[in-house]
Formats: C-alpha cells, structure tokens, sequence
C-alpha cells in the first residue's frame, strides 16, 4: 500500500529523480543517507505533533458538539443527536491528514540525498518543496557538527556546512541567510567521518592549486618572483587544458 502512495506521490508532485553528482571526479563519488535512527526521530516528531493536533480537535469541536448536543436532548430536542456526526466527521478529516503525513514523513526520510566529490557536495531534501543545493568547496569557511539531546540518545547528529557569505552567528540570527548559505548533512551516523572527508578533500583542492583565489594569487606571485616564470601543478594543468577543450567544443558548436 505505500509504495503504491509513493508512487502517486511522485506523480502528483512531480518529486524529482535522485540527483546526480555535483562536479568532480565520478570515481571519487561518496553517497551519505540520513540514518535509521533519523527516521524514528522524525517519527518521534510526528506523534507528538499528531497527538496535539488530534487534542486540539477534541478539545475545541468535539467535547463542546457532545456537551451541547446532550443539553439539546434532555430538552426534547431528539434530532440534534445528528449533530455529533460534526466533529465524528472533523476529526476523521484530521486522523486522515495524520496519516497523510506519516506518509510524507517516510517519503522525506527516502528522498534526503548526501553527495560528494572532490571538488563539491550536492544536498537535495524536501518532498513538497524539493530544495537542492550545490557548494564548491572553495566557498566553504566552517564546518562544525550540531547534536541536540534526543539527537545523542538516538547517535545521529547534523553537519553544518558554511559558505562564503553566511556562517556562524549571522545565519543563526537570520535564518534566510542560513538557508542560502548553509548546507546541512542531517540525521547522519556518521558525522565525524563526512567532516573529515570533507576537510580532507578541502586540503586536497587548496594543495593542487584550485583552492582560495588570495592563496593561489600569492603562490603563483612568489613562483613567478623566485623563477622569473609561471609554475603550475599537474592538478591545474589537467583543469586548464580540460577548460580549453571544453571551450573549444562550445565554439564548434556555436559556429
């Protein structure tokens, strides 16, 4: 019965096919999902705003329609026992809506995707509003790992990635400027280890030359000074002469 749901779902919301790796080698290709765990925490999150949400219901339509309609009946008044079919009705809407997004809570759990390579990482998370992000690891500037207290019973945690124009303290105090400028590996098991990879590849890119413009303009200058010429790695090589036929084929093309 789900899978013919999620089926419908995909349809109807046109959710998107699993995203394909951002730039870089294909062969240094690292997929992360959110881990088990992450799915009973959202479950977690999902009784408990379904518990409220039916108590709600019950509170202000149903126990109000049963008072009244008692009151109508010791009057005489024997019809309005139909009245009790409102909040009957209301709260059946309100299980369903529920369930509904017990649903969309698995769907969300499923469609969270983690890629990265050695030069970037792609995020892709949502269902009803797909939201995919791409970061270069040159506009990367912190890294850091964030556990709440449910999170270290559960021994997930999230990975806060910061890029160029967010960070720290601003994007935690305007939270559209987090959203644009900061990725978020949630949910994950694994958090030190996709940090130090990422860490890892960050040294990676900055020692092949590719990495902080600053940094690459002052190699290049104390190179050029102590040389009296340019001096350039095999890394940048390969980059510069796979842009140059990459250039080339656009040019053909246009032509």
């Amino acid at each position: 019965m789900y899978n013919a749901f999620r089926g419908w779902c995909e349809r109807l919301l046109r959710i998107p096919h699993d995203p394909s790796p951002p730039p870089g080698d294909e062969a240094s290709t690292r997929i992360f999902r959110a881990a088990p765990n992450y799915y009973r925490y959202l479950l977690c999150l999902w009784a408990l705003k379904s518990i409220i949400a039916v108590f709600v219901v019950v509170m202000a339509v149903v126990v109000p329609v049963v008072i009244g309609t008692f009151s109508l009946a010791k009057a005489g008044r024997n019809w309005a026992v139909l009245l009790t079919l409102i909040p009957l009705l209301v709260l059946a809407v309100d299980v369903l809506v529920c369930v509904f997004n017990l649903a969309v809570v698995r769907l969300e759990y499923e469609k969270r995707w983690y890629v990265v390579t050695d030069r970037s990482l792609r995020i892709r998370e949502g269902v009803m509003t797909v939201r995919e992000m791409t970061v270069n690891f040159a506009n990367i500037q912190n890294i850091a790992i964030s556990q709440g207290p449910i999170q270290r019973l559960l021994a997930i945690a999230d990975v806060r990635v910061d890029t160029a124009g967010g960070g720290g303290r601003q994007a935690e105090t305007h939270r559209a400027t987090e959203n644009l400028h900061t990725a978020w590996f949630r949910g994950v098991n694994n958090a030190n280890e996709i940090r130090e990879l990422i860490q890892q590849r960050l040294h990676l890119l900055k020692d092949s030359g590719l990495g902080d413009r600053e940094e690459m303009a002052a190699s290049v200058s104390i190179s050029a000074g102590s040389s009296g010429g340019l001096e350039a790695s095999p890394a940048l090589l390969r980059i510069l002469r796979e842009t140059e036929s990459e250039a080339r084929a656009l040019r053909q093309a246009l032509n």
